[in-house]
């Protein structure tokens, strides 16, 4: 058989209770999936007939396969679900005529547990990236706005924090535009500070009940602060992240690598493309991956606009400010 071969596949489901959740309304998950592999699907009783190319067949059977699994666990379904589960299924699909060699790892089943959410990839480098969180104690990511690089962090940090494996969580950026000039801003340190850091805080609200945030931020088991209030620790036990890295220097950056102490795991994050330094001042980030990302025991995840999962228009402005500047992202 090959892949341009119409076949028609029926796809049986056990529980016919969940077949409305799984088609959406007025069918508009199946006529989503539909539209993306150019094939056709159509419902008798509890089951899915799915014509059209026996590749994309093959690939909308996985996709609906996964989206009936996390209904099962009681989990939602949405548009983003719904493409996602498209976007994985054909990234472990296999080819006609390839070798085993050219499989994809497949991480199915993969995902981050918190208070508020299950927390699951939605492209095939976001599932390399959570496995790089759960096997390296030191993990760069790089990629444009919208890829999951802190939210898909923070989340693990709060799954790593009420499993017990670290003691606290700390996150960090630098303030403003790496200099961290916050003289010149009003208020007290805190208000000066907590514009800057109100995406960190954002991506914990995500993952925890706020009165359980505020517990925690309380007592210190969750620390949001800039990066000059790093210097001179030494962080043990603990989940630290360093979001927006692409505007450190290089000093700023050695200073908080060399924070990592025992039991502790170390998340950085930044978009190279948006390095926001003084002329002629060299992003550690960029510093720091030329000389580091040889070591065995660093993992190294360059997500790209594939990996966008915010809205749909997201992936689009990033894809034209690519063709503007005529280099990727």
């Amino acid at each position: 058989m090959t892949q341009s071969e119409l076949i028609s596949l029926d796809v049986t489901f056990e529980d016919n209770r969940l077949l409305p959740l799984l088609m959406g309304k007025r069918d508009h998950y199946l006529k989503r999936i539909e539209d993306a592999l150019q094939i056709s699907i159509s419902g008798r009783g509890n089951r899915l007939v799915l014509s059209g190319p026996a590749h994309q067949v093959t690939i909308a059977q996985s996709a609906l396969m996964r989206l009936y699994d996390r209904l099962k666990k009681g989990l939602v379904v949405s548009n983003a679900e719904v493409d996602a589960a498209v976007r994985l299924a054909g990234a472990h699909q296999k080819p006609a005529g390839a070798s085993s060699f050219d499989t994809h790892t497949d991480y199915s089943g993969l995902s981050i547990s918190t208070r508020r959410h299950v927390v699951s990839p939605r492209s095939p480098n976001q599932e390399r990236y959570i496995d790089l969180l759960f096997q390296k104690d030191l993990v760069f990511a790089t990629g444009p706005a919208g890829t999951g690089k802190t939210f898909l962090a923070v989340a693990t940090a709060v799954a790593y924090l009420l499993d017990g494996k670290v003691d606290r969580i700390i996150l960090s950026r630098p303030a403003v535009e790496a200099g961290e000039r916050l003289g010149f801003l009003p208020g007290d340190l805190r208000e000066k500070v907590d514009p800057y850091l109100r995406p960190l805080y954002d991506a914990l609200h995500d993952m925890l009940p706020d009165d359980q945030m505020a517990r925690r931020l309380e007592s210190g088991e969750i620390e949001v602060a800039p990066l000059a209030f790093m210097r001179g620790r030494t962080l043990s036990r603990s989940y630290i992240i360093l979001d927006e890295a692409q505007n450190t220097t290089e000093a700023q950056m050695k200073m908080f690598l060399t924070r990592l102490g025992e039991g502790s795991r170390m998340v950085v994050t930044g978009d190279l493309t948006q390095v926001d330094l003084p002329m002629g001042v060299n992003s550690g980030l960029r510093h720091c991956l030329s000389i580091l990302q040889t070591i065995d025991d660093i993992g190294v995840m360059r997500l790209d606009k594939s990996d966008v999962v915010r809205h749909d228009l997201v992936s689009k402005i990033v894809e034209a400010y690519e063709a503007r500047s005529g280099r990727s992202v």
